[in-house]
């Protein structure tokens, strides 16, 4: 006979080539992860001193006694400056109640621009920048109350909008008025609530099916349509039942000593006995006149000098046996049912 069953070293065999992806993967993981420290990288982030990162202007207003606090939760704003660096990630509704609490509120490139034009050096052009002079601004033109540098930069009430977000990094802080006109925006009061939020804002607000697109939904639709009919077409249809010859012809002893050598095998000794003692019970119980799966012992002993109990012991003991006592057995259960068919 031939094993089919994998053993341990085809597994590994099978195995070790995923396994060695995967620990690579990992390892990568962790070092790209190392490499890139605390994640303190990102674009305005205060942290970061990378050129598009925020720390100059950061630490400016920390050296005129703002304290900063960076956040992706602006929970409380009360009485603080609120600095959005993303504010199209946050529902409408939620911005305009932050806005509404925060004593001011600076916004980067919003939803809603009229036009959009090159980032480059303007000139303020208003009241509310004319102490920060020229600056480098661009990006989105806006409507509001007060108009600065081409109306890049307005104001309405306490929200002011910004096109352009160049005058808050590292790279961009020291050229023309960017500095003042970055501290005169965000150091308004002693407290700055400097929010980034993230994708998680936005999705919170909406379910799944929501973000998908409808042109997707439609899409997966057809497919949907297209995969039923295609399993339709290619499913196998199922006739009646045609009986077929068997390629060989085995004997009936062939097929009981095949059983028993894997009984053997696998020290099945006590499944074996149960095996017994059931075969047993099924040809006692039709000898007897019985109904299937009824009690035989009684009627047993009635018709033979045994008592019920040994009976029953013989044909529903569950106590283990070893191959001495399964051969004891097989005679056993022989004599009883020859003692049945005699009586």
């Amino acid at each position: 006979m031939t094993a089919v069953s994998p053993d341990a070293r085809r597994i590994w065999t099978a195995a070790r080539g995923p396994l060695l992806i995967g620990v690579i993967i990992l390892f990568t993981a962790v070092v790209l992860t190392l490499l890139r420290g605390t994640g303190e990288g990102g674009s305005l982030d205060p942290r970061s001193y990378r050129p598009e990162g925020s720390h100059a202007v950061a630490r400016l207003l920390e050296q005129n006694g703002v304290r900063v606090e960076l956040t992706d939760d602006a929970s409380s704003v009360e009485g603080a400056t609120l600095f959005v660096t993303q504010p199209n990630l946050i529902d409408p509704a939620r911005l305009a109640d932050l806005s509404r609490r925060a004593a001011a509120t600076v916004l980067l490139a919003p939803a809603g621009g009229v036009n959009r034009v090159e980032p480059e050096t303007r000139q303020p052009g208003c009241a509310l920048a004319a102490k920060a002079g020229a600056a480098t601004t661009g990006g989105f033109v806006y409507e509001g109350e007060q108009r600065c540098y081409d109306s890049t930069l307005v104001r309405t009430g306490t929200v002011t909008t910004i096109g352009y977000g160049a005058i808050f990094t590292n790279r961009d802080l020291d050229s023309e008025g960017n500095a003042a006109l970055a501290l005169s925006l965000l150091g308004q009061h002693d407290r700055l609530v400097w929010y980034v939020p993230s994708a998680a804002d936005r999705s919170q607000q909406k379910t799944l099916t929501d973000l998908v697109p409808d042109g997707w939904k439609f899409g997966a639709l057809q497919l949907g349509v297209a995969a039923v009919l295609l399993a339709l077409w290619r499913a196998r249809r199922l006739g009646r039942v045609v009986p077929e010859p068997l390629p060989v012809v085995v004997r009936a002893a062939e097929t009981v000593e095949g059983r028993a050598r894997l009984y053997r095998r696998s020290h099945a000794a006590g499944h074996a006995a149960s095996v017994l003692r059931q075969a047993a019970r099924d040809r006692l119980t039709p000898l007897l006149g019985l109904p299937a799966g009824e009690d035989p012992s009684g009627e047993i002993a009635r018709r033979t000098s045994r008592s019920t109990s040994d009976i029953r012991t013989l044909l529903y003991s569950e106590e283990p046996v070893d191959d001495r006592g399964l051969v004891a057995l097989a005679s056993e259960l022989d004599a009883l049912e020859n003692e049945v068919r005699k009586g």
